[in-house]
């Protein structure tokens, strides 16, 4: 369906979509907002943004297109601490002189996490390493002297340096997840390798804690069956279950009509239950969230807006979150892997960078890795800021992944340098991306000049793009059978395209109940990839060539515009 050009965002418009709303409402430079009631002081006249913006503050967990990523990031947000140094990998034998330190850095890691945390400091020089280091303690930050001054050379692939990793099909899992620094506890660690990395890849929950009621989307106050285990400060996990006759999966894709005609489980077999090729990850709907306050005996506060209804069809509860890592960072160094020619797609042996798995409120900062297959990966991580960080050198597969329900992290400040090795025949670089029921992850004040927006299958929902330059060369990617590329509410905002491709980037055709504000340098607004549902998706092309006037939706979320 063509998109129709709307003389106004309204309350009525927006927060009463359905049948009065197109398959793609579009509103530019030709069609400005009438002002719609708006107090005086809120916004300009005929500015989309802006409204938009105006009228997400009025209810902000339950806009209708736009998602709340105001809490995302290392503890809703802060800037990530720089606790004191207690060691040095110098006092573990370590020496910059092409000695193997493996052994060296963990053993400096090990300490400083059974002494209570604090900073394992790297001295300037060239580190040689052939193993990863495992960041398997809350509170270590492995931090250099500046990403110029420390460089930490792996010599070895995780397939040498650590184990194989590969599929029945023989593709590797290093090309997606694993990292030659690794935030992981060493509890799921054993749990993947006694399951040769074939089960679960998330959380190891602890205990029930509550069982919670219905409630709708945006609410952060819960009727639970007893607050007795819950204190205020907590990280817990909320799940919900997903049923068979796939309602949460069309909630989560928005509720348009034609999520009632998608046929989920021949479609989407690895998300949908008892469709006999789910995958053991997409069982439940998870989402860590902290406990802000108990108000009762049945009550209690959430940090952060609920991003989905709960209904009695998916009962929910509150678990403990089980082992994980917090608090625990890497910063001022440079990962630099031997150079190897890339590989086929999928087949990669994990030259790899920072992984963070399991994980919650962690972070890497001023980090450069070159020569990689995955440059910065998430996978089943709450809370993580990564910010003023470079994938560099040879061509890469991910240069930044975003998997497995993860939730809330940042990736601000950022750069993709153009490759100085291209990408290989028969292999695929994507760029950022988001997968696999992924929500209220940001990436922001990126500069790229590789890849594109890599949604990557399995539903990721409420993720932002905004404020990023961007040479879209580079392809989406994801499982047939993970089903459809967008849920509901993904939003690309203040995007500079310079190449004129909109691939992947301009998405109101595909993309159900989502935004796309400020796109410039192209005038297609075709996304070019195919439809998952049919019909009315709801969604919004809005200042289509044009700066928009709020410049980067995560910092307006945040009041910092």
């Amino acid at each position: 369906m063509p998109p129709t050009t709307h003389p106004a965002i309204t309350r009525r418009g927006l927060f009463g979509l359905g049948a009065a709303a197109t398959a793609a409402t579009t509103l530019g430079s030709a069609a400005r907002p009438a002002r719609a009631g708006m107090p005086d002081g809120l916004a300009p006249p005929g500015d989309p943004a802006a409204e938009l913006l105006r009228q997400w503050r009025e209810a902000p967990g339950s806009h209708p297109l736009l998602p709340d990523v105001s809490a995302a990031g290392y503890r809703l947000g802060q800037r990530p601490p720089r606790p004191p140094v207690i060691t040095k990998v110098t006092d573990f034998g370590a020496r910059p002189d092409g000695t193997d330190c493996t052994m060296a850095f963990n053993a400096a890691v090990r300490h400083a996490g059974e002494h209570g945390g604090g900073v394992v400091l790297v001295p300037p020089g060239t580190w040689t390493l052939s193993a990863p280091v495992w960041m398997h303690w809350s509170g270590v930050v492995l931090s250099g002297a500046g990403r110029d001054a420390t460089v930490l050379h792996f010599t070895r692939t995780l397939d040498d340096g650590y184990r194989p990793n590969r599929q029945s099909n023989g593709n590797s899992r290093w090309s997606w997840t694993g990292g030659q620094i690794w935030f992981v506890s060493p509890e799921r660690r054993a749990r993947s390798e006694a399951e040769d990395y074939a089960g679960t890849e998330g959380w190891l929950l602890g205990d029930v804690l509550a069982e919670v009621g219905s409630a709708s989307r945006g609410q952060r106050t819960l009727v639970v069956s007893g607050t007795g285990q819950l204190t205020p400060g907590d990280m817990v996990v909320l799940e919900c279950q997903n049923p068979p006759d796939a309602s949460l999966l069309r909630h989560l894709a928005g509720d348009v009509p034609g999520t009632r005609d998608y046929d989920w489980p021949r479609g989407a077999p690895q998300l949908v239950t008892g469709s006999g090729g789910q995958y053991v990850q997409y069982a439940t709907l998870q989402w860590p969230v902290r406990v802000e306050a108990v108000l009762g005996d049945r009550v209690v506060r959430l940090a952060q807006p609920l991003k989905y209804d709960l209904r009695p069809g998916w009962p929910a509860r509150l678990r403990a979150i089980g082992p994980t890592v917090r608090d625990a960072g890497v910063e001022d160094l440079t990962i630099r892997n031997e150079l190897v020619p890339q590989t086929a797609h999928n087949r990669h042996p994990g030259s790899n960078g920072v992984c963070f798995q399991a994980v919650h409120d962690c972070w890497a900062r001023n980090v450069r890795v070159d020569n990689c297959d995955l440059g910065f990966g998430l996978t089943t991580a709450k809370s993580v800021t990564i910010t003023g960080v470079t994938v560099g050198g040879r061509a890469a597969h991910h240069s930044f992944a975003c998997r497995m329900q993860s939730n809330d992290n940042l990736v601000e400040d950022f750069e993709i340098e153009r490759f100085t090795v291209p990408v290989a025949s028969g292999a695929i670089h994507h760029g950022l991306n988001l997968e696999g029921l992924s929500a209220g992850n940001v990436y922001r004040g990126g500069r790229m000049a590789e890849g594109t927006f890599d949604t990557h299958r399995a539903l990721p929902f409420e993720n932002v793009r905004t404020d990023i330059s961007v040479e879209n060369n580079g392809r989406v990617g994801g499982s047939a059978a993970s089903g459809p590329l967008f849920g509901a509410r993904m939003a690309h905002w203040n995007v500079r395209i310079t190449n004129d491709r909109s691939y992947a980037i301009t998405i109101a055709d595909v993309a159900p109940r989502s935004a796309t504000v400020g796109v410039q340098g192209v005038q297609d607004t075709s996304s070019g990839l195919t439809r998952d549902f049919a019909g009315d998706l709801e969604s919004l092309l809005a200042e289509h060539g044009s700066a928009p006037s709020v410049v980067d939706l995560y910092l307006a979320q945040r009041g910092r515009f």
